[in-house]
Order: C-alpha cells, then structure tokens, then sequence
C-alpha cells in the first residue's frame, strides 16, 4: 500500500502544535532521566534528542555535561525547551527537522535517544534508519517507547475509536517491543539493554486526567475539539475509565501505571 507520509506528519504536525504538550511533557522528565541514566552518558558526549517535544532527554543530557542537541518539527515545542534550558542555565542546541529526514550529517553522534517521540513518526523503518544514520559506529541508541499492552496503549486505541489512524501506518506503540525493534534494526544494533519499565500518572482524579489531556495533549485537544457536546461527554468520559482502569490509589487521586520498554543499544561500525 502506497501511504502518504508527508501528509500524515502535516497533520500530526498540527495536532502537536495544538493544546500545550509540554504540560504534559514535563510530566514525563523522569523518563528521560533514567534512560540518560541506563545509556551511560559521558561528559563531553555528542548527544542528540529525536523528536526531542520540548527538550526532555536533551536536557537530561545537559545535566550531565554532554553535548546536547534536540530535534523535533513542532516549532512552538523547541521555543519551550529553548526556555527550559535558558532557566537551568544549560547549552542545549534546539533545531528545527523530522524525525525521519533528520539535518545533520552521518556518524554525527556518540548517543542518539528518544523519550516516547521517534515512536510517532510514520514511517516507521524510515526514522529507525536516521537513528542508526547519524549514529557513530560504537555509539548507543537509546529509546524509551511506551508498550502495546500498557496504558498508554490502551489510551491510543480509545482515541483510535474516535479518530481510527490512516490506513497503511502501523502503531506508534510496536516500538515498545523487542521483536519490532529487531525487525527496524536488524544487525546494525546490539541491544544491551531491553528493560520493561513502569512510569505512574498522577493526577487529582481519573476525571482530571480526562481534562488535563484533552486541555494540553494536541492530538486528543484537537479531537476533542471537534466533538459536538453528547459525543464530546462520551468521549470525555472514555479517557477518565483509561485512568480508573489502571489506577491503584485507593484514596480517590490517580496513581497509574503505563508501561513502557526502556531500549539502549549500540551501533555497530
């Protein structure tokens, strides 16, 4: 099947610009933390963030005296990050470019990562290709991609019920399997580490998760959006169950686990 990919990142593009993500993108730092962490990142590392949203594993890399760069195709996303790093007082460099046609040279990195960004693109063997590109030989790929049969999971496919994906794009989420990576990557990865992790949303409610995500997380803010007011409730109400379904607070608040596959692996040269 002939897919257009172009278009469906123009679209994707919008739904990112939409809403505020990084109000729920900071959310996730620890994410980026411990993968920074499980990579083993080295002062002084050529380290680049793919589909970086507003900095997560790029600052995460700053941190630790590497040197940093964040990549992603959502404009308002890096004018974030750029104000993250300002605040820290760290030199992170934010560039505007796809994920799968990324605008740096080959072997151009020591470290390439991703905190549940690259999982987006399209064209799935596409990106996993520019990762492995602009990676020198030797050097680790890191990625942290939430899983099929998590939560997150789960969330997408309620979304996909009202807004079904394009035909011909596979699941965001197949990066959060071993087997899908082997199929990207093939031999020109070692994976050293694949580990199955657990990040909690904590939120006030199950039904403050519904509103925090169809407030500021762009692809769902825009569905939502377009939703006359019966279907609008139903929908609302679909998120808030995503939240229940996973949750083990029993005080009321929102303490859920959404699973995710924590991946570093080195290029081989």
């Amino acid at each position: 099947m002939d897919v257009d990919f172009e278009s469906i990142k123009k679209t994707q593009r919008a739904g990112w610009e939409t809403g505020d993500y990084p109000r729920v993108g900071n959310t996730l730092q620890i994410i980026a933390e411990q993968l920074v962490e499980a990579a083993d990142v080295r002062a002084g590392q050529r380290v680049l963030d793919v589909a970086c949203g507003q900095g997560n594993a790029a600052i995460a890399a700053a941190r630790r005296f590497a040197e940093a760069t964040g990549v992603d195709y959502a404009a308002n996303l890096l004018a974030q990050g750029r104000e993250r790093a300002a605040v820290e007082h760290l030199t992170v460099t934010f560039t505007e470019g796809d994920a799968e046609r990324l605008p740096f040279p080959d072997e151009s990195f020591d470290l390439v990562l991703s905190t549940v960004g690259v999982m987006f693109a399209p064209d799935h063997q596409r990106a996993a290709d520019e990762l492995v590109r602009v990676t020198a030989g030797g050097g680790k790929i890191a990625l942290a991609s939430w899983t099929p049969g998590g939560m997150i999971g789960r969330l997408f496919r309620t979304v996909g019920g009202w807004a079904p994906p394009p035909a011909g794009v596979r699941p965001a989420t197949l990066w959060g399997s071993p087997d899908h990576l082997a199929e990207l990557f093939g031999d020109r990865v070692e994976w050293t580490g694949l580990t199955t992790r657990e990040y909690a949303f904590r939120y006030h409610s199950p039904e403050h998760y519904s509103q925090w995500f169809r407030r500021y997380y762009g692809p769902i803010t825009r569905l939502a959006g377009a939703l006359p007011g019966q279907d609008l409730d139903r929908f609302s109400e679909e998120l808030a169950e995503v939240a229940r379904e996973y949750n083990r607070a029993d005080d009321g608040t929102v303490v859920a686990q959404a699973e995710y596959l924590e991946a570093v692996g080195v290029r081989r040269a």
